[in-house]
């Protein structure tokens, strides 16, 4: 969305979500609601949720857009798409290779990835070997390669004794995106996937950075479901996707 809006482009993002088409109001809205992945793509571009995807397009078009980003499978909403882009952890890779009950995808990787017309692999450049050697012969789109990079902020990382804690798909990635900054992990808190964020919880995580004179921190995503007069206590993460080559994700995009 931000390269797209980099040319000069309304961009709108569509999502899965409950009910009829509805934007996001990052000051307004709940994260318990709406969830946490729409608040933080909301921060870089209008952002719609719908249960009914095709009408969330035809709800963020009349709004203004010229260009909409389906978050999701289009087929699901029987939405054609100009462009369709694959992100794959190149880490996990596709399992087994196989569908459901034998396997972890949801189709097969050669109808999964038939209207592909680009794969990003995310990961270091070890894991990005082994994905191309695993998976390359069956994926029939080219392959861009591709990071998630901390943004500098001017925040002094180095030698920093924090409290992390994070509730994504792999919070051990975020504890080595800090120690890589040269951050002391006091406590390295790893949280399930959407974890609630309870009073409780919070009031743990502070007293043991309170007790050590460490920072608390998150990710950016856990940010957003963070209390808001909890919000000044943490400081968050930010990371960008930054690919080893712009051009095939450029050349869809012109």
């Amino acid at each position: 969305a931000q390269r797209l809006a980099q040319r000069g482009r309304q961009v709108h993002v569509v999502t899965r979500g409950t009910g009829t088409p509805h934007r996001i109001d990052e000051r307004r809205d709940d994260p318990a609601i709406v969830g946490d992945d729409p608040l933080l793509i909301a921060a870089f571009a209008p952002t719609w949720i719908a249960h009914d995807l095709a009408d969330g397009v035809t709800t963020a078009a009349a709004a203004g857009a010229e260009i909409v980003v389906l978050d999701g499978d289009p087929a699901q909403g029987h939405i054609s798409a100009a462009a369709t882009i694959f992100v794959e952890d190149a880490l996990r890779g596709f399992g087994n290779g196989l569908a459901w009950p034998l396997g972890p995808l949801a189709q097969p990787i050669g109808r999964g990835l038939g209207m592909a017309d680009l794969l990003i692999a995310v990961g270091p450049p070890r894991a990005q070997t082994t994905f191309q050697s695993s998976w390359g012969a069956a994926i029939g789109c080219p392959i861009a390669p591709a990071q998630l990079t901390p943004l500098e902020t001017g925040m002094e990382w180095e030698g920093l004794d924090v409290v992390a804690f994070a509730g994504i798909g792999a919070p051990e990635r975020f504890f080595a995106s800090l120690k890589s900054l040269g951050a002391n992990l006091v406590r390295a808190q790893a949280l399930s996937d959407h974890q609630e964020l309870t009073p409780a919880l919070l009031a743990r995580l502070e007293k043991e950075a309170n007790a050590s004179h460490a920072q608390l921190v998150t990710t950016e995503k856990d940010a957003v479901r963070l209390p808001r007069a909890f919000r000044q206590k943490v400081v968050s993460l930010p990371v960008r996707l930054e690919l080893a080559d712009w051009t095939p994700l450029d050349a869809l995009l012109d």
